[in-house]
């Protein structure tokens, strides 16, 4: 099973080719656009299920399942949290999957100084816990970043996800801890390869199923922000259920 995380940084009509070429089961698109404009750009571009939340049709977080996999949103979704989808992933491989564009500018994204990774970690707790989950997308956050005193700090975060029997699928592959990523996921503002560039993007797997095969992949900065796609590259996610 293949699980992609990719923020597309919007125009996702004009470089879904690259996502596909990559074979995902299960993609994590944050920044893509509604289903209705999506196809109606691209009517070729073709997915099992395709869920979506947001505001901005233009701009919002894209769920997208390929081959025998199908995924529904769960109810009760909070909508309050914005970006943050609670799915049903159903296939060969059944599970629950907790989708993040951790969106700090909105003006709900925070509540009693909780951010939307806090506060989707705590309403959504029973869901993660209950079942075989896995929780990915943009965290848009490192450990480098953490204030002493915020509540909202990433290592934080991880903690929690790691009590409920989440792991990083990367940092368990690499074996390499929270901050100290060789492969950045962003180059910022300048996009350019020796700029700011950060590890934001993540994908949390139970951690029994890291006792199975599984291989971790990054895309490089030639293929997708030198070549103008994003600021982000993929992060794929393998595993042999």
């Amino acid at each position: 099973m293949r699980i992609l995380v990719w923020n597309c940084n919007m125009g996702l009509d004009k470089k879904y080719r690259h996502l596909l070429a990559l074979q995902p089961d299960i993609a994590i698109i944050p920044e893509s656009a509604e289903p209705g404009i999506l196809l109606r750009k691209a009517p070729e571009f073709s997915s099992n299920t395709h869920v979506w939340v947001g505001e901005n049709p233009n701009k919002g977080l894209g769920i997208f399942t390929f081959g025998n996999y199908a995924a529904t949103i769960i109810s009760p979704h909070d909508t309050n949290i914005p970006y943050v989808a609670p799915i049903k992933i159903l296939g060969p491989h059944s599970f629950k999957l907790l989708a993040v564009w951790a969106c700090h500018s909105k003006e709900n994204s925070y509540e009693n100084r909780l951010g939307p990774v806090r506060r989707a970690l705590s309403t959504y707790a029973t869901l993660v816990t209950s079942a075989p989950t896995v929780v990915a997308g943009d965290f848009n956050d490192n450990v480098r970043w953490d204030k002493t005193r915020s509540p909202n700090k990433h290592s934080l975060n991880v903690a929690i996800l790691e009590e409920m029997g989440l792991c990083s699928a990367y940092h368990n592959q690499r074996n390499v801890s929270q901050g100290e990523e060789p492969e950045p996921t962003l180059f910022w503002r300048s996009r350019t390869k020796d700029g700011p560039r950060y590890h934001i993007d993540y994908c949390f797997v139970p951690k029994r199923w890291l006792s199975r095969p599984h291989r971790i992949a990054i895309g490089t900065y030639e293929d997708w922000v030198g070549a103008g796609l994003s600021d982000h590259v993929p992060l794929i996610v393998d595993i042999d259920l």
